[in-house]
């Protein structure tokens, strides 16, 4: 039986990979979409044809005779993406490190080295299979010859196969004639330009009948249709330039040793280190050594008895240092997982209550361990928190927080992500144990492989520490861990135990109220629009502003007209009907969101207990999930009056804080600039100061509504606004919204030089920081698309600003709860909503709390200029405000 032989058009599978396969990357950062589908594709392909020899050839991008000739004419190729250009070294050295036999030779194409080293190993006796999305390559079929078209659509692949045969059966042409039919109708993706107007129908019928481009001039008055003779006449020279770059040369003097193209073993440690560290998971079954897990699971238990128990939580109690997760899903317990250092191998258990042992006496175990420990990590200290009362933060490591520090992008902070990333071992995801099932249904279906899951986050959290610890010192953010991150956990662990109370009488009124405002609203929308529609569908809403009523204005899509916010808030101050779109909209959202949204969260205590999330934001902002408590609408008086449902306990009052103008005193001592500095010492209207400078105006004379667009201008710089963005938002000229921009950075001008330096410093570094130390990476900086290299540079721009101001408002939280506990008051903190913070004040405490929050938030960073805050009280939140 003869020996086969697989060779493969590298950069060709490359592409045909990345556009197939959609944007993918590591935790890195780099992109790897293009790799993934080629290994797949690679993969596949020896499996199916089982070859005894493979070579990749790869083009050397140096200036190739058919480069030349192209260039002569027509000029340069299209330069590759960036985002692909990345990934072809990282390519090759994946293959090096699989042992795959690589060529590739200056002065000719890949296509040319795959075509003499398949007619070479023809002539040697060989099966030839060859691998390539290049179409070119179909001159090189023959009996004996394969060549392999695979083609990637919506991540999935599929190949179509060609001996000579199938070439003269799907062209009608025989393989030699590819290159006279991709002389005649060209082909754009390689560059070759063909006869202009004459396509693949007229190509092949001039070749049916003339057999080649040479004969086919010499008939050239009998050709039909007489665009393809014109063609001929006018452009015989492109014909016969495209001939040559459609020919392959299948006698390079290519240097090729077939033994050393042998296959062998690819599964080397190097190449699982490589598919490790490019987090292709779905790859790492192919190695044999999959004994790591597996050696790890060896000191895994599953324990379900009260004797068992007692004489591992008594081994427990003797170490310093412990791994430990508690397992919630839906609010019920579900187990408990435990791992310490035991002879220099760590013992991991999964505890699940069964018999004796009860959620209470696991949950009280756990207890003891904490206080008795030196120090004890988990993934998740906060759902920790919510079952027991621990007050010292220095003896606690939650290592989700150290991971998200260290890369704020990522979605998710799981076990084996962490396990991968800080420890170096691949451990099986959850999903690899349970596949889609929860925990909940897969203790009941799977208890063995869900208790496995339950011990290697102990297992990951125990082990975990010391190299996290490691990363954060060396990026410095060991401080912001340790002194804001980690007692902050504390805090919001006990604001979501203290809920906030809500009168639900009084948001059912609420939703009561907006229902008769809504049906009012939707009647007088369909008197105005002369029909009854569905207002909810934007498409049949564009038909009846855009085509009915023929209002200015509108953007057709795929889907049909925009009635996007932007769109009707143009049209709004001249068109009732589309006002009252807006309000109904507002109110719609107001009530599903807001009056019935609510009402399913509040407790047998009366009281709502949100979520408050450390690790969602890139920039460091605390968020609030289950119900999103931050969100409560400012902007619309019928919006706001959602915050009267939300009411202290009896004998309280709400004491609310709030930072004035933050991120841009944040940035008055950022960047330095003196004379912002000074409008804020000497306790000037910042936004009046503003429009005086930018619009030329003396102080006194400034409008109300030029120091409105000074404040957009303000808030805009720092969120690294537009000229386009502010010219939305102020209804005016692009070219006026610039010259704003242009004057207010020549009214402060170190702000300008500050924040071309936070871009210069991203595309440097990678990342930006705030002035506590956190880091925000900007990937975004080295996209080949411009929309994106925008916005990263935006990111770059605001991010230190508002991370910094994010940070403030944390700090401050951790000193306004310490300070309440310290001074033994009643009075407790219960929200933070981006800049403010509401205290529930014990009405003989209202002095002190207001001396507290006073102190702690002005005094949580020391500044260039001070810190001011706007304080209220009242008898629900919305007095308070």
């Amino acid at each position: 039986m003869s020996e086969k032989i697989l060779l493969i058009d590298g950069h060709s599978i490359l592409n045909r990979a990345y556009y197939g396969l959609p944007e993918l990357t590591n935790s890195e950062g780099l992109h790897t979409n293009a790799i993934y589908g080629f290994l797949n594709i690679l993969f596949k392909t020896i499996e199916e044809e089982k070859p005894d020899y493979l070579t990749v050839a790869f083009d050397l991008h140096a200036p190739t005779f058919r480069h030349q000739m192209y260039e002569a004419y027509k000029g340069t190729r299209k330069p590759m993406p960036q985002e692909l250009r990345e990934q072809v070294p990282v390519m090759k050295d994946v293959l090096a490190a699989m042992g795959v036999c690589m060529i590739s030779k200056e002065g000719y194409e890949a296509d040319d080295l795959l075509g003499t080293l398949a007619k070479k190993s023809e002539e040697k006796g060989m099966e030839v299979t060859v691998l390539s999305g290049d179409r070119d390559l179909l001159q090189l079929a023959s009996s004996h010859i394969c060549i392999r078209i695979p083609k990637t659509r919506f991540g999935k692949t599929t190949v179509e196969d060609y001996f000579a045969d199938d070439v003269k059966e799907k062209y009608q042409l025989s393989p030699e004639q590819i290159i006279e039919l991709k002389a005649l109708m060209g082909d754009a993706s390689d560059n070759i330009p063909g006869l202009p107007g004459v396509g693949e129908k007229t190509a092949t019928k001039i070749l049916l009948e003339y057999g080649n481009v040479e004969n086919a001039y010499a008939h050239v008055e009998d050709i039909k249709p007489n665009k393809a003779k014109n063609a001929f006449l006018e452009h015989y020279d492109l014909a016969v330039l495209s001939k040559k770059l459609a020919a392959i040369n299948i006698d390079s003097p290519v240097e090729y040793d077939w033994e050393s193209a042998r296959i062998k073993d690819y599964y080397t440690q190097d190449a699982y280190d490589f598919f490790k560290e490019l987090e292709f998971k779905n790859f790492l079954s192919r190695f044999e050594d999959t004994s790591a897990p597996a050696e790890v699971e060896k000191s895994f238990s599953t324990v379900t008895e009260l004797d068992q128990a007692e004489e591992i939580f008594g081994k427990a109690r003797q170490k310093p240092e412990l791994g430990l997760h508690i397992l919630k899903e839906n609010g019920v317990f579900l187990g408990m997982g435990l791992s310490f250092l035991d002879e220099e191998k760590v013992l991991s258990y999964c505890f699940l209550p069964q018999g004796f042992l009860t959620e209470a006496y696991l949950l009280e175990q756990a207890q003891v361990l904490c206080q008795e420990a030196a120090m004890v990590s988990s993934l998740d200290v906060k759902s920790m928190l919510r079952h027991m009362d621990l007050e010292n933060h220095t003896k606690m490591f939650d290592a989700g927080i150290a991971a998200y520090l260290m890369n704020p992008l990522k979605s998710a902070y799981t076990y084996d992500d962490i396990a991968k990333e800080y420890l170096g071992e691949m451990l099986p995801a959850k999903e690899d144990l349970l596949g889609k099932l929860n925990y909940t249904k897969g203790m009941k279906d799977q208890e063995e492989q869900a208790a496995l899951s339950v011990c290697y986050m102990a297992y990951v959290a125990l082990k975990s520490r010391k190299p996290l610890k490691k990363a954060l010192e060396g990026t410095e953010m060991l401080h912001l861990f340790t002194n804001i991150e980690m007692p902050l956990l504390f805090t919001l662990s006990e604001m979501e135990k203290e809920g906030i109370r809500v009168n639900a009488q009084a948001l059912k009124e609420y939703g009561d109220q907006l229902y008769v405002r809504i049906l009012e609203l939707e009647k007088e929308i369909y008197q105005e629009a002369g029909e009854e529609f569905n207002i909810n569908s934007p498409k049949q809403l564009g038909v009846i502003l855009f085509e009915k009523l023929k209002l200015p204005g509108g953007k057709k899509t795929k889907t049909g007209y925009s009635t996007a916010a932007d769109v009707l808030e143009k049209l709004a101050p001249d068109h009732k009907l589309v006002a009252d779109i807006l309000e109904y909209r507002q109110l719609a959202k107001l009530k599903s969101t807001y009056a019935d949204g609510l009402a399913v969260y509040i407790g047998e205590d009366e009281r709502i207990h949100s979520t408050f999330n450390q690790t969602i934001t890139a920039t460091g902002r605390i968020s609030s999930t289950e119900p999103n408590l931050q969100n409560i609408p400012i902007r619309m008086e019928l919006g706001r009056l959602i915050r009267k449902v939300f009411i202290p306990r009896d004998g309280y009052v709400f004491t609310d804080a709030d930072y004035s103008q933050i991120e841009l005193r944040v940035l008055a001592h950022m960047s330095g600039d003196e004379k912002l500095i000074q409008a804020y010492q000497e306790a000037q209207d910042i936004h009046r100061m503003t429009a005086s400078q930018v619009f030329h105006v003396p102080f006194d004379e400034v409008t109300d509504l030029q120091r409105r667009n000074a404040k957009a201008v303000n808030f805009g710089i720092v969120y690294g606004i537009s000229s386009f963005g502010l010219s939305q938002d102020l209804s005016i000229t692009r070219k006026e919204a610039a010259q704003y921009i242009e004057n207010y950075f020549e009214t402060y001008p170190k702000i300008k030089g500050f924040l071309d330096g936070l871009v210069t410093e991203a595309k440097e570094k990678g990342y930006v920081t705030t002035m506590f130390g956190r880091r925000r990476p900007v990937p975004e900086l080295k996209s080949s698309n411009f929309m994106q290299r925008s916005f990263g540079e935006r990111v770059a721009m605001n991010s230190p600003i508002q991370g910094t101001a994010a940070d403030i408002i944390k700090i401050a939280m951790i000193r306004v709860g310490k300070a309440l506990k310290e001074q033994n008051l009643k009075s407790r903190l219960l929200l933070q909503v981006h800049d403010e913070l509401l205290v529930e004040t014990a009405e003989d405490e209202t002095a002190q709390v207001s001396a507290i929050l006073e102190k702690e938030m002005k005094n949580a960073a020391s500044l260039a200029v001070s810190l001011e805050i706007d304080m209220h009280t009242g008898s629900n939140w919305y007095e308070a405000k």
